[in-house]
């Protein structure tokens, strides 16, 4: 998907993590480790419920914002979405699942962040702002249930 718009960018990023949930899930079927695979359940549920409150962007988003081109952000394919299923997560342990999941995540808020920078009408700032405060606020929620986890 080529990213054009704002709109685009949301699309991509809803997406993107329902991409991520659906592997998950999967994985979470194949995984060996009962542990590792509850992980893998508890990560795709999540991913799932993020989806849907990005595509709640997409029916509430400020429509001038939503419009703006994305041509002189340099923003096409930021993330591939094979990248989100290039790893067997099946095969990775708990912390190695814990660390793909949040490298993903970090991409996505760096993705965002350095958008931020370049958007000229506040809008499309504030629109940038607050999915990027959505991602940082699911991955501390996330990085706080995995503790948990880990700590059983």
């Amino acid at each position: 998907m080529e990213i054009k718009t704002f709109a685009d960018l949301i699309d991509w990023t809803r997406q993107l993590h329902a991409h991520l949930a659906r592997c998950l899930h999967e994985s979470a079927g194949q995984h060996k480790d009962e542990r590792a695979s509850a992980l893998l359940d508890y990560i795709s549920s999540h991913e799932t419920l993020l989806e849907k409150a990005v595509a709640e962007y997409e029916n509430q988003a400020d429509p001038k914002a939503m419009q703006t081109r994305l041509y002189d952000y340099g923003v096409h394919k930021p993330i591939e979405k094979n990248r989100t299923c290039s790893t067997d997560y099946s095969a990775l342990d708990f912390a190695g699942i814990a660390r793909e999941i949040f490298d993903f995540h970090d991409q996505v808020m760096a993705l965002y962040d350095s958008l931020i920078g370049k958007a000229e009408i506040p809008e499309a700032k504030s629109l940038l702002e607050d999915l990027k405060s959505l991602e940082e606020h699911e991955a501390m929620r996330l990085a706080s249930q995995i503790g948990r986890m880990n700590d059983l």
